[in-house]
């Protein structure tokens, strides 16, 4: 099957909202962090996020996972409000060295989101196998971290959040600490994978060119307090490809505008 034809039809099943943000505030120690932000996510949607220091990006992925409660407003996933961390919800971290288990191998740190779904220890090593090869990491399941590449971590983060098999994917500016070349594979890499799994992605970057490449559509927010400036639609069609989508009339028009937004909002 095509990939546009395969995106197309993930977009088909995405009748209802998977994720919903309504008049979301958040104080802390005095400090409006956050205020009457509102959004919506649909099943299987990747969605970016851009916006200048202060405007609560890393924030709203921890209301989202549940490890901050709002002050006003609700977050609801499908029919339930969000409440505390949920398995369906996986952020992979920027910090990719902190994230994993040093005194783990690959293999291992992949194996412990399936020791925390109660996957048999029969069924662990097939599955293991089966993610480590998705992210290119096949001949690598006997490393340590301090063995792997910043990109060869990312991927083992990433690895281990599939583990999980969400339904939702947060990440936040995964990419911003890798060479320009390992960026541009993992993008490609992540882009494909949460189009097989029809995974809800919702991505956190300071880069605005990583942001159209990337998303179905573009939230920019303000800051102090952080909230919703602009919901962007990105009309470039998929499957996207790092030369020519970067050289496509509508992703210069929209880098153009995007590069305008911030410019403004840094004033």
């Amino acid at each position: 099957m095509p990939a546009e034809t395969r995106h197309a039809n993930v977009r088909a099943k995405a009748a209802k909202h998977a994720i919903r943000f309504d008049q979301v505030a958040l104080v802390l120690g005095g400090h409006r962090i956050i205020d009457g932000m509102s959004f919506e996510l649909k099943a299987g949607e990747f969605v970016c996020v851009v916006g200048p220091s202060g405007c609560g990006k890393t924030t709203l992925l921890r209301l989202l996972s549940g490890l901050f409660r709002p002050s006003a407003g609700s977050i609801s996933y499908g029919d339930r409000l969000i409440e505390g961390p949920s398995p369906e919800i996986a952020i992979v971290f920027q910090d990719y060295g902190k994230a994993l288990l040093p005194w783990r191998t690959a293999a291992g740190n992949i194996s412990l989101a399936l020791e925390s779904r109660g996957i048999p220890p029969a069924q662990r090593q097939g599955r293991i196998a089966q993610l480590l090869q998705k992210v290119g990491l096949a001949s690598h399941s006997d490393k340590y971290p301090n063995q792997m590449s910043g990109g060869m971590q990312q991927r083992l983060q990433i690895a281990r959040c599939l583990a999980q098999e969400p339904a939702v994917l947060l990440m936040d500016e995964p990419f911003g600490a890798l060479d320009a070349m390992t960026r541009q594979s993992l993008q490609d890499e992540v882009a494909r994978l949460a189009e097989e799994a029809g995974t809800t992605v919702l991505f956190i970057t300071h880069d605005i060119e990583e942001a159209i490449y990337l998303g179905d559509r573009v939230i920019a927010l303000k800051a102090n307090p952080g909230r919703v400036a602009e919901i962007i639609e990105v009309n470039i069609p998929r499957a996207r490809d790092q030369l020519s989508t970067r050289e496509h009339p509508e992703f210069l028009r929209l880098r153009r505008y995007l590069y305008d937004f911030v410019q403004e909002t840094h004033c």
